[in-house]
């Protein structure tokens, strides 16, 4: 009898997972999904500049733009993102491509009023007031500065996400702030010292001079910092509870991210 009940509770068990995956289930879209399964880990390409493999790092992203919590290599998943090809006027297919993300991240940029405005060639002006955050809100203590209204809509997001993740609560440098409002001297100086100007654009423009943009501690991968543009560490940083938070929740309080650097945030409540 016992081992009755036991089939019995396996069996139950294995139908309420079928259930649980039948709503990433899509067959007409089984080949793109095998060709997002193998893609994921292998696509060669270079969507912000630099040669990148596989596009793991874009996926929770992707799956936050698509309104889907389907796995990457899923017909659930290759179903929604033929649904948004539908919608941007590209060819419907459901197979993630370089073409797809550089659409998708299109979207994601012109959320950002820094790069509207910039689009056009001009520089915002250093603000006329930045007020410094507590020592508490710097990553390890770091005296950091931002405009008053930044703070205050920080402030709200790093204790929403602190009242609702234990494990950010659990952390007090999660969510800490390792760069705000910075010079633009002070940007063309890091840029000589570190030999590290972003093709200069750190030194010629950074959205940190405007005391909109936060850098936000959402973890490291060992042997890395907070801010390693490392593949590794990115990868690592977007499946951490931090980063996943801030992509469901961030745009209630203001800020909308950087999609290459999982900590880089911008609020959007008043022009650069």
């Amino acid at each position: 009898m016992i081992r009755l009940w036991a089939i019995l509770g396996a069996l139950l068990a294995l139908a309420g997972a079928a259930r649980a995956d039948e709503p990433c289930r899509a067959p007409q879209w089984a080949a793109a999904a095998q060709a997002n399964a193998v893609s994921v880990a292998t696509l060669a390409w270079a969507p912000f500049g630099r040669p990148e493999t596989g596009w793991e790092i874009y996926a929770p992203l992707a799956q936050h733009e698509l309104g889907t919590a389907c796995a990457p290599g899923s017909e659930g998943f290759a179903a929604a993102f033929a649904a948004w090809q539908g919608l941007q006027g590209l060819p419907v297919d459901g197979v993630f491509s370089e073409e797809g993300f550089l659409a998708l991240k299109g979207v994601v940029q012109a959320r950002r009023a820094f790069v509207r405005y910039t689009a056009e060639g001009a520089c915002p002006e250093t603000p006329d007031l930045i007020t410094a955050a507590r020592l508490d809100e710097g990553m390890g203590g770091k005296q950091v500065w931002l405009r008053p209204h930044v703070l205050a809509a920080y402030r709200a997001m790093a204790a929403a996400a602190r009242a609702e993740v234990p494990e950010i609560a659990a952390d007090p440098q999660a969510l800490t702030i390792f760069s705000g409002y910075r010079s633009p001297s002070l940007d063309a100086a890091r840029c000589q010292a570190e030999g590290n100007c972003d093709g200069i654009v750190r030194a010629r423009c950074s959205s940190h001079r405007t005391g909109l943009a936060v850098d936000l501690n959402v973890g490291y991968a060992p042997g890395f910092t907070a801010d390693s543009t490392a593949d590794e560490n990115r990868r690592f940083l977007v499946q951490g509870a931090a980063y996943r938070w801030l992509l469901a929740n961030a745009a209630r309080f203001g800020f909308v991210g950087y999609a290459f650097e999982p900590w880089h945030w911008e609020w959007t409540g008043e022009p650069p």
